[in-house]
């Protein structure tokens, strides 16, 4: 269990990393790998250590939510696409909400019927076996959310998700 208290107000943390606390609760797919995978330390040995979705065929694009480890700020993302080289993701984005009375469960109805999502990345081109980072200018400043929705369009495969940022 992480001690959060231990954290001061401005030190910049990974709010999405899984020893933080963080977790996957709601996904459209996961055929090849748990998103939870994307929240894993380090940087992945092979493709099985991602969260990857199968080929989408019709309209619509894969998603996942995550509970970040603490409410927070987030200042820089890194989007990491490494290992997946025809199956990457053409273009990602994400949302954050701050949602503190939500449960671990999520239906697809709730989620889009949910006017809390606002846009922290928008779409951002995405290039295969690479880290992709954001920062500054990048990020949307939305205040604090306790959840992220990264949504890969139209499919494929993510190693790991980082939001640094300050607890709120």
């Amino acid at each position: 269990h992480f001690d959060w208290s231990k954290v001061g107000a401005t030190e910049e943390i990974d709010l999405a990393y899984i020893f933080h606390g963080a977790k996957s609760l709601a996904w459209s797919d996961a055929h090849y790998g748990h998103p939870d995978k994307i929240l894993s330390p380090g940087r992945g040995t092979n493709m099985g250590d991602g969260w990857e979705t199968k080929r989408r065929r019709g309209p619509g694009h894969d998603w996942a939510i995550i509970r970040l480890g603490h409410p927070g700020v987030i200042n820089r993302v890194l989007i990491d696409t490494h290992f997946y080289k025809g199956n990457y993701p053409d273009t990602c984005e994400l949302l954050g909400a701050y949602l503190p009375d939500a449960g671990d469960t999520f239906s697809e109805a709730e989620i889009a019927a949910s006017e809390q999502w606002q846009p922290i990345l928008t779409r951002q081109k995405m290039q295969m076996d690479a880290e992709h980072f954001y920062e500054g200018d990048q990020i949307q400043k939305v205040g604090p959310v306790t959840h992220v929705r990264i949504g890969v369009h139209p499919d494929g495969g993510v190693m790991r998700l980082r939001l640094f940022g300050t607890k709120a």
